[in-house]
């Protein structure tokens, strides 16, 4: 099957870092979804989890990764990317076939 996820470099060291030093148990995935809906839109979730029956597994860049089937389309061509500024740090999902707009 199709990964519908990509991991940047950036991204993958993180993940990778927390998998490594936070206690994550061995046999836990990074799950990978969306929540939310209705007027507020959709949101995007990252976690770490147990599989279910229901989840698609892939591996990406050696991560072990979760993503329940009935996400799966609303994930397909996302890029997971990790920031780190100033005053901000986080995990951002990004689609890189949709242009950026440049507000005049």
């Amino acid at each position: 099957m199709l990964i519908p996820i990509q991991i940047t470099s950036k991204a993958e060291a993180e993940i990778k870092h927390i998998m490594q030093h936070k206690n994550i148990p061995a046999e836990y995935f990074l799950r990978v979804g969306v929540k939310g809906g209705g007027c507020g839109g959709m949101s995007y979730a990252l976690g770490f989890d147990k599989p279910k029956p229901e989840d698609q597994q892939f591996e990406i860049s050696g991560i072990p990764v979760l993503i329940e089937k009935k996400h799966y389309m609303f994930l397909m061509g996302m890029q997971i990317d990790f920031f780190e500024g100033e005053e901000a740090r986080g995990f951002t999902f990004v689609n890189p076939d949709i242009p950026k707009r440049h507000d005049q």
